[in-house]
């Protein structure tokens, strides 16, 4: 382990060599490469999928887990739309000169050495290996033991991409040792890794913040919720809440919980219904909700569960003060949502609750980086310091001072 991650170590140097331009066109060779491989990711991604129906996988797990056509060239363009970003280092921050006459530039650089721990998605891979590559970051990736046949297939053509560029392949690289115990040693690598950014669920992001004597950046469970006022337009809201849910339900920004002002809730919940039970939705609603349509009941723990599937908690809520309070208590600090008409409302909802991403009249099914127009993103930082929310090259980089002087001493 020592020796591998002192060989990254060494490939962070050689990537601060690059120019913006030889990493832009290195990227777009990656993109078709990752093309011109679609068969061969295709078929370890099916000894993946064949493990994990032999396993029992969730439905939600099996769909994160697909690889197809479509799906690895979206991965394609993924890589070429960081490439097109702007060259988030060696930039000029700031400057000033001081009382002293020191020239001072605030100049952005990369972090080094990045770990990242996923599960799932082997779309992840070659997002995070981009990202990294485009802020001069190398990248030790761990996915999830589910991809491990398609996380290596991906990451063997990034790899023979830099190498026929003549550059180390330790610049992306999945970790030799994907046992527990190889995180666990990971994790306390501070002599070579600099930043760990564990995404996945709930166990995993505990124990590498709890283990970790690496920086951490958090990238925890999202337990979303979608309130819906008595001054928002119904239709508007139906179209949004069922976005928010049924669109995609094994993501994090899914919404997991719905809370319906009581002012509207015998108007809009039928209307709820109608749709949700269209797209095959498994609904538990709290007592108020139950005397207007028939569904399961509620518990605290339905509320306190992100369901990663195609299940939503209702609550019914005396106004925005009700609907906050339920968030303060249960959110995770992901993404929450209003729908409302009524402006003060909405600043009273977003100037109250403390999360990454605050939506008035949208889906949180936005929080995202290709959506927030970051081209990728390594995750959503529920973390409120270094970075916060989908996580893109600007989050990948630090800063450092340099200062001219002419023979000033104190």
């Amino acid at each position: 382990m020592e020796q591998f991650l002192n060989e990254a170590k060494k490939g962070s140097r050689v990537l601060n060599t690059l120019s913006g331009r030889e990493k832009n066109r290195i990227l777009r060779e990656m993109a078709e490469a990752m093309r011109a491989n679609t068969m061969t990711l295709i078929e370890a991604n099916a000894i993946d999928m064949a493990n994990g129906k032999e396993n029992n996988l969730s439905s939600a797990l099996m769909d994160r887990l697909l690889l197809d056509e479509n799906r690895i060239d979206a991965m394609a363009v993924a890589v070429e739309e960081i490439a097109a970003l702007k060259e988030p280092t060696g930039r000029v921050l700031d400057g000033w000169v001081t009382e002293d006459g020191l020239k001072i530039e605030k100049v952005s650089i990369p972090i080094g050495v990045i770990g990242i721990i996923y599960e799932s998605r082997p779309n992840v891979t070659s997002d995070t290996a981009a990202l990294c590559f485009k802020s001069s970051n190398v990248c030790v990736l761990k996915g999830g033991k589910e991809a491990e046949n398609s996380n290596q297939a991906i990451a063997k053509v990034l790899q023979a991409v830099l190498e026929k560029n003549n550059l180390p392949k330790e610049l992306i690289s999945l970790l030799p040792d994907s046992s527990r115990e190889g995180v666990a040693k990971l994790i306390k690598m501070d002599k070579y890794v600099d930043l760990i950014i564990p995404r996945g669920g709930e166990a995993l992001i505990r124990y590498v913040s709890e283990n970790a004597t690496v920086s951490v950046v958090k990238h925890d469970k999202g337990l979303c919720h979608t309130y819906i006022d008595k001054d928002a337009d119904q239709e508007k809201a139906v179209k949004i809440a069922i976005n928010a849910k049924v669109q995609r339900p094994g993501v994090c920004n899914a919404m997991e919980t719905l809370l319906v002002d009581k002012a509207v809730a015998a108007e809009v919940l039928p209307k709820l219904k109608e749709g949700f039970d269209a797209a095959g939705t498994d609904l538990r609603g709290c007592g108020a909700t139950q005397d207007i349509i028939n569904v399961t009941n509620a518990t605290d723990e339905d509320y306190d569960t992100e369901y990663l599937a195609n299940i939503l908690s209702i609550k019914v809520v005396d106004g925005v003060n009700e609907a906050i309070e339920h968030i303060v208590r249960f959110g995770s600090g992901h993404s929450e949502a209003i729908i409302t008409e009524n402006i003060t409302t909405a600043e009273e909802f977003l100037n109250n609750i403390d999360a990454a991403a605050l939506y008035v009249n949208a889906s949180t099914r936005f929080t995202d980086g290709g959506a927030f127009g970051f081209g990728a993103e390594v995750g959503i930082s529920t973390n409120k310091l270094h970075a916060r929310g989908p996580m893109g090259i600007e989050g990948l980089t630090t800063y450092k001072f340099k200062i001219y002087g002419s023979g000033q001493t104190r």
